[in-house]
C-alpha cells in the first residue's frame, strides 16, 4: 500500500525507539529494549505493529525510525521492509527532542519544509485502528494550520503513571476537517493520586501518550528561537546526511551509466562520511531534554498546541502489571503467562505475571499476585503491587556493579 491518495500524502511518521524499559527488566535491557519484544504473544513485536499501524495510513516510504546505533541491526531485522535511509541512528541517547528533531530536519530537506511530521511511540500498544486513524487525519488537519497537535487518551482511572493534558475551548469552527480539535491549555507532570482523581472528575484533562503532529518547519522555527543551540548542532547533521544521499545517488547514477547494477556494487552504508563526521562533532553536546520540556509545554502557554481526542484503547506498557492486562488468563485461576506455557506449572496458586523465557520449568505453589521473570541469566521475583518499583531493582544492581545484567 502506498498511502498517496487518502489526504496523508504530506505526512511523515516518526517512530523514535529509545529507552530500555527498566520496569520490564529481567526481560528489557540496554541491549534489547522493550519495544524489539511481542509482549502479547501476537507474532509481533512491539515496534512491528507500531511501523505496521503507521504505514497503513502514509505508507511504508513515509515512516521513518530513530533509534540507538546498537539497535539499528535489530530493527533492520524486525523491519525489513525499512529502507536505510528511513533509519535515523543515534550514537548515544540526547532524547526524544533531538531524535525528532533530526529526523524532522532530514525530511524536511528531502521532501520540504512544509511537511507534515508525527512522533509515535516504538513501544505502545493500540487497539480500535479505524479510531486511531481518525484521530491522526483530525491532528494532521489541526497541524497543517499551524498548531503542534497531541493526541490525548480517555483517562479511564486516576493514574499516577501518566501526565496529563489539561482540555481548553473547542477548534472547530477554526478547523472545520478537525471537528474534535480543541486548544491545550496546559500539561501537568504525573500527579499524585489524591490529584489524579480530581483531574478525572473535572472531564477536561486526558493523559499524554506522547504523541505529536506538527509542520516540520514550525517544529524547527520553535527550536531555532528557544534551542538555538540544538537546533544548529540538528541542522548541521541534518546537512551531513543529505550530503551523504547525494553522493551515494551520484554513484548509484555512475553505476547505472557504466552498465553495472548499482544493487550489487553500490551499498548505502559506505556513504558516511559526512554525516560520521557531523556526528562525532555535534551530537556529543546536545541538549539532553525531553519533547514535552522543550516544545509542548512552552508552545501550550502561547496557545500553540492543540489536542486531538484519541478514544481508542492505549497501553505504554509501563510495567508487568501493564503486561497483566493485556494477556488473557491461562487458567480460571486468573494467572497470566508469556512465552511457553509448557514451562509453567501451577498449584494453588492465582492472580500471578509468569515470564517463562528462561526454558526451565517454573513451578509456583501457593503463590498469589507476584511476578516472575525468569531468563537465562536472572530471575525476577516480586509483588504485583511493586511492579513500578521494578526500576528501582536495577538501579540497586546498576549501583551493586552487575552491569553485565542490565
Amino acid at each position: 500500500m502506498n498511502g498517496m491518495s487518502n489526504g496523508f500524502d504530506d505526512f511523515y511518521a516518526i517512530i523514535p525507539a529509545g529507552g530500555t524499559g527498566t520496569r520490564l527488566w529481567p526481560l528489557s535491557r540496554e541491549s534489547k529494549p522493550k519495544f524489539l519484544f511481542d509482549l502479547l504473544g501476537q507474532g509481533r513485536t512491539l515496534i512491528q505493529t507500531t511501523f505496521d499501524r503507521l504505514a497503513a495510513i502514509c505508507g511504508i516510504d513515509h515512516v521513518c525510525v530513530s533509534t540507538g546505533e546498537r539497535h539499528v541491526a535489530a530493527v533492520r531485522e524486525q523491519l525489513p521492509e525499512l529502507s536505510a535511509e528511513h533509519i535515523f541512528a543515534e550514537p548515544s541517547p540526547r532524547d526524544s527532542t533531538a531524535a525528532i528533531a533530526l529526523a524532522t530536519a532530514v525530511l524536511m530537506r528531502r521532501h520540504g519544509d512544509d511537511i507534515i511530521v508525527g512522533s509515535f511511540a516504538a513501544d505502545h500498544v493500540i487497539r480500535g485502528k479505524l479510531a486511531f486513524i481518525e484521530a491522526v487525519r483530525q491532528a494532521v488537519q489541526t497541524a497543517r494550520v499551524g498548531y503542534v497537535t497531541t493526541i490525548g487518551i480517555a483517562a479511564s482511572r486516576p493514574s499516577t503513571a501518566f501526565g496529563y493534558i489539561h482540555e481548553g475551548g473547542s477548534l472547530a469552527a477554526q478547523i472545520p476537517d478537525a471537528p474534535d480539535a480543541t486548544l491545550v491549555e496546559r500539561f501537568v507532570e504525573k500527579p499524585n493520586a489524591v490529584t489524579a482523581q480530581a483531574y478525572l472528575s473535572t472531564g477536561e484533562y486526558r493523559w499524554n501518550a506522547g504523541m505529536f503532529v506538527m509542520r516540520a518547519s514550525v517544529l524547527m522555527d520553535h527550536l531555532h528561537k528557544e534551542k538555538p543551540r540544538l537546533a544548529r548542532a540538528i541542522d548541521a547533521i541534518a546537512d551531513a546526511i543529505v550530503d551523504d544521499d547525494r553522493a551515494y545517488e551520484a554513484a548509484v547514477e555512475t553505476a547505472r551509466a557504466q552498465g553495472e547494477n548499482p544493487r550489487e556494487s553500490v551499498h548505502r552504508e559506505d556513504f558516511r562520511a559526512h554525516r560520521d563526521a557531523a556526528m562525532a562533532k555535534h551530537w556529543p553536546s546536545i541538549e539532553k531534554i525531553a519533547f514535552d520540556y522543550a516544545v509542548a509545554e512552552p508552545l501550550s502557554v502561547e496557545g500553540g498546541v492543540a489536542m486531538i481526542p484519541g478514544d481508542f484503547g492505549w497501553d505504554d506498557i509501563g510495567d508487568f502489571n501493564s503486561v497483566a492486562a493485556l494477556l488473557p488468563s491461562v487458567d480460571e485461576r486468573n494467572n497470566k503467562v508469556l512465552g511457553s506455557l509448557d514451562d509453567v506449572s501451577t498449584l494453588d496458586s492465582a492472580g500471578d505475571v509468569i515470564v517463562a523465557g528462561g526454558g526451565r520449568t517454573i513451578a509456583l505453589l501457593g503463590v498469589n499476585d507476584m511476578v516472575v521473570v525468569d531468563t537465562a541469566d536472572a530471575l525476577l521475583v516480586a509483588p504485583r503491587a511493586r511492579s513500578q518499583e521494578v526500576k528501582a531493582m536495577v538501579k540497586h544492581l546498576a549501583e551493586s556493579g552487575a552491569d553485565e545484567l542490565l
